[in-house]
């Protein structure tokens, strides 16, 4: 274990001040953009910054449309609601998430059923979603949508998700939260189902402080996306007309400003942190004790964070425990949403790989090294 802390240190060139789980770095044009942006005075949701981050992220993963929103959970909310998620119905996800996929699940009306996950992707298991739907497929509960998420920037079986909705009928949102930069095959995360989510939080690949993006597959939906997210406001000089009761999801000027200046610098941040990502897969090749989760075949990774598995969950406490008072950050992965007291009560699958993942994994730093 000491080893794996001393080799951390060695990788971040921090010999003894505090290394994070994932700091942003600023080293663009950031601080310019921002200034200009305060000197415009529009700084909350109109400016010129919104369109032009929304632009480039379009253009940046091929979505048909992208909308820019407050913060990832806003935006899976929305994204529910505009596939047709009503009260009471039921959506299908995963029980190893960050507790915003639920949270969103349950703010658009719904009741999560938490599925299962495969051991290598961490992500939903098809095999887990496909025997749900044979058992329970013909209930008399609607089965609104499916909420697949790309753990930690690896793609999950979306390919074989999708199919599988589509013979029930079933629209697909893709949680990718985490998965700015990252693709299947050469397709980005969260342009395969009906609609996908990024997040700009401040650990995430490139932050904007606060910040969602929805990424549509079709322009009308995106479109609407954009309607609905902006209070269904019809364009007028004066007047204040609306015409659906809608949500006001927009992103500030100010985020989008920071957004576009990180967004110049995607590509050199995730040439960092994949090299950050190389570094730990060679340095944990043909160890016993702990085994490197690396991207699945065919995904090429953001690596938002790099993750370990460890033999058992005591060796796993202790490596936790003696990492942190070190002064460097590790997490596990989060509590499977089935064990928190507000979800307990909901259906799931028994959850074994996600069960045994959660025990065992651990998140290392994975920031990118890049220098003001």
């Amino acid at each position: 274990m000491e080893s794996v802390i001393r080799f951390i240190r060695e990788l971040y060139a921090e010999p003894e001040s505090f290394i994070p789980l994932h700091a942003p770095v600023f080293t663009g044009r950031e601080k310019e953009y921002l200034a200009d942006c305060i000197d415009s005075t529009f700084v909350s949701s109109v400016g010129k910054y919104v369109t032009r981050f929304e632009d480039m992220t379009k253009e940046f993963t091929g979505a048909a449309r992208a909308v820019a929103v407050v913060n990832g959970t806003c935006g899976l909310t929305a994204a529910l609601k505009l596939v047709g998620v009503n009260q009471g119905d039921l959506v299908l996800t995963q029980g190893l998430t960050f507790v915003a996929t639920a949270n969103a699940v349950t703010a658009a009306g719904a009741v999560p059923v938490f599925l299962d996950s495969d051991s290598d992707t961490l992500g939903m298991s098809p095999d887990a979603l496909r025997a749900w739907l044979e058992r329970h497929g013909n209930g008399s509960r609607r089965i609104a949508a499916c909420v697949p998420v790309h753990i930690l920037g690896h793609a999950c079986r979306i390919r074989e998700i999708c199919e599988i909705c589509e013979e029930y009928a079933i629209p697909v949102v893709e949680d990718a939260a985490e998965g700015l930069g990252s693709s299947l095959d050469g397709q980005h995360l969260g342009t395969f189902g009906k609609l996908g989510v990024l997040s700009y939080n401040g650990n995430k690949t490139i932050t904007t402080g606060g910040g969602g993006m929805i990424l549509a597959r079709d322009e009308d939906l995106g479109g609407l996306a954009k309607h609905m997210t902006a209070t269904a406001k019809v364009p007028h000089r004066w007047e204040f007309r609306h015409d659906a009761a809608a949500w006001n999801y927009r992103m500030p000027n100010l985020n989008a400003a920071l957004g576009c200046a990180q967004m110049e610098k995607l590509d050199e941040i995730l040439a960092d942190k994949r090299a950050v990502a190389a570094a730990y897969r060679d340095f944990f090749a043909g160890r016993d004790d702990m085994a490197y989760v690396d991207a699945p075949e065919g995904c090429l990774s953001n690596y938002w964070l790099n993750t370990v598995l460890f033999n058992d969950k005591e060796a796993r406490e202790e490596f936790l425990k003696i990492s942190n008072d070190q002064g460097v950050m590790t997490r596990p992965l989060w509590t499977l949403m089935a064990e928190l007291p507000m979800y307990a009560c909901h259906e799931n699958d028994g959850l074994t790989n996600a069960r045994r993942l959660a025990d065992r994994a651990v998140n290392l730093p994975s920031g990118p090294r890049i220098k003001a």
